[in-house]
């Protein structure tokens, strides 16, 4: 009797699942939690080559994206006419074209200073090649601004290269002549993938870290007797 009872319950012990199957959410989590845990994204200490100027450009890049989404959101709900001919309008215009500009330099000093140091060493290339598609990103966004001016200059801007873009291809569904496309796609499209590769690219830094400094090799340093003599 006693062995019957023992196999029965053997027996539905091993019918019964050992776990239950995961939703695609429990997946989710887990793989983020796996990916962005909290001390990385969010560390409390920083090593010391973290100060360096390079990466204070790439804070000062991210500081100006701020005030260009900013005073763009201001000029894309007041319209052309507003920035035209208000004076409100135009120091707002100002403000988006100067930190358009403030936006281009430090990134490029960040973008240099990233090269030149290997930033793409210990396993952080693909850090390195979102920040190389920002900056090309950024380019076209910027190159749109031009033509969203609706004076001379994005007049003159467009008809020059219109013959551009139809010997590279793109002129068929890129036509920097349709002010309407050209403003919607600097409004819409652009901001919000420079903003994501951005966001992306951060995630990047914290997760993996900055690149520690090139040190010297072994025979590059001087000899203690060296030094004396």
């Amino acid at each position: 009797m006693s062995e019957q009872v023992t196999s029965r319950t053997g027996t539905g012990a091993a019918d019964e699942p050992t776990s239950a199957p995961s939703s695609w959410t429990g997946a989710i989590r887990r793989f983020l939690e796996g990916r962005l845990p909290l001390d990385s994204l969010l560390p409390e200490r920083q090593p010391y080559y973290v100060g360096s100027w390079v990466y204070v450009f790439g804070v000062v890049t991210i500081a100006a994206l701020v005030w260009v989404i900013a005073s763009g959101v201001v000029l894309a709900l007041f319209g052309p006419q507003w920035w035209h001919v208000s004076g409100v309008g135009h120091f707002v215009n100002s403000l988006h074209f100067w930190a358009v500009q403030v936006f281009f330099v430090f990134m490029v000093l960040h973008l240099w200073g990233q090269y030149f140091a290997a930033g793409w060493r210990d396993g952080r290339a693909p850090t390195w090649m979102i920040g190389v598609v920002v900056f090309a990103v950024s380019v076209v966004a910027a190159f749109t601004g031009y033509l969203s001016q609706q004076n001379f200059d994005a007049q003159w801007i467009a008809v020059n290269a219109k013959d551009a873009t139809n010997a590279a291809g793109i002129g068929a569904f890129f036509n920097v002549l349709n002010f309407g496309q050209m403003y919607g796609v600097h409004v819409m499209l652009f901001p919000i993938l420079v903003t994501t590769l951005v966001v992306l690219h951060i995630v990047q830094v914290r997760m993996r870290g900055v690149v520690r400094p090139i040190q010297p090799a072994a025979g590059d340093a001087p000899s203690a007797q060296g030094g004396k003599a």
